[in-house]
């Protein structure tokens, strides 16, 4: 039973196997095997590489059975049109085509198993690409509200300078009426005269619009500060949004693109063994030599060609036979006068008839 199913993974005709010899039913029986186990790779191949797009085992698993359906149906196309023939040249030329298509479907179906094998190596790759990733992302959105930030907190320093400022014109004018009363300036009197009272006056109103302004400007600086506040934390809410995307940075692409980032070398060996699975049961049937089912399966070619060929001479021989009876009836029939003088009277009838139309018709456009 399971030698029949191997057979039929081989694409051989299993009327013809079982009455070859063992020897013919366990190559083909092998052919079939790798072919059925080079499918049963791709459908493993194809379920986790789905997987990774999907993030659903049941969509995985269906279109990766799907996918290696297909695997094996192209597999049993390839191995089973691959005709022996008496020119090895002929067959290496009629191989070079599956030859090619053997060597992608190897690609195809090594390349997700070895991101399934380097796994662990591919996820540190992409850990540093997302810490990257992670990084830029945040610069890029502190472009964004930096500028902002920036001109809020020069607006702050603004308002405080003009406290400072406001601030030193006090003490300035403090330090000149002290003065004056000391008499170490201005009149150099000692003493609180007039002028004494006029420079304390004009203390006073600026130490009172000082105050006034610290008022003013605190309450203004507390806003922008809050704006501030508020610009920080729009950004880190921006930030915390757009890490999930960074977070999800880990699809079939960019595992394959992690991969390209490894040593070659095991990759590529990886490649081989799988070339070699795909492409075995090729180069098994060119290199080995005619056998018992090849010779039995060019017998009944040969047998349906001969049998096409006998169909489409007979054919020709009944299209030239009917050729030379009709030119011999046709012949004999020209030289019958009954025939002639019939003939003879229809055409009379023809003519006239002709004649009496056209006399008709020109009566018609006379008599208009």
């Amino acid at each position: 039973m399971l030698k029949q199913f191997f057979w039929m993974c081989s694409g051989a005709d299993t009327d013809i196997l079982k009455n070859s010899s063992k020897a013919e039913q366990t190559k083909f029986a092998g052919t079939g095997g790798t072919v059925f186990f080079t499918a049963i790779m791709a459908f493993i191949a194809a379920s986790f590489a789905l997987y990774t797009v999907f993030d659903n085992y049941f969509t995985a698993l269906f279109f990766g059975l799907i996918w290696g359906l297909l695997i094996f149906n192209l597999d049993r196309f390839i191995v089973s049109t691959i005709k022996k023939s008496d020119s090895k040249w002929q067959e290496i030329w009629q191989a070079t085509p599956r030859i090619i298509l053997a060597i992608i479907i190897a690609v195809v179906i090594s390349k997700p198993l070895e991101i399934k094998i380097f796994e662990k190596e591919i996820n540190q790759v992409l850990l540093k690409q997302k810490n990257n990733l992670t990084l830029a992302n945040k610069d890029q959105i502190a472009t964004q509200f930096t500028p902002e930030i920036a001109t809020i907190q020069d607006e702050i320093n603004l308002l405080k300078q003009e406290i400072d400022t406001k601030e030193t014109t006090s003490n300035d004018l403090y330090e000149t009426y002290i003065a004056e009363a000391e008499g170490r300036k201005g009149t150099k009197i000692i003493g609180k005269g007039p002028v004494y009272k006029e420079k304390r006056e004009k203390h006073d109103a600026g130490l009172a619009e000082l105050q006034q302004l610290k008022i003013d400007n605190k309450t203004k600086i507390a806003e922008k500060e809050t704006q501030i506040v508020t610009l920080i934390q729009q950004q880190k809410e921006q930030v915390a949004a757009t890490q999930p995307i960074i977070n999800g940075f880990d699809g079939l692409m960019a595992r394959i693109n992690a991969l390209s980032e490894l040593p070659w070398l095991p990759s590529f060996f990886i490649f081989l063994l799988f070339l070699a699975i795909e492409t075995s049961p090729i180069f098994s049937k060119l290199i080995a030599p005619k056998g018992e089912y090849d010779f039995k399966l060019q017998d009944i070619e040969n047998s349906v060609k001969t049998w096409v060929s006998q169909k489409e001479m007979q054919r020709k021989q009944v299209l030239k036979t009917d050729r030379i009876l009709n030119e011999a009836i046709y012949n004999e029939l020209a030289k019958e006068d009954e025939l002639y003088h019939y003939k003879k009277q229809k055409a009379r009838e023809i003519m006239q008839f002709q004649a009496d139309a056209f006399y008709k018709s020109q009566k018609k456009i006379i008599s208009s």
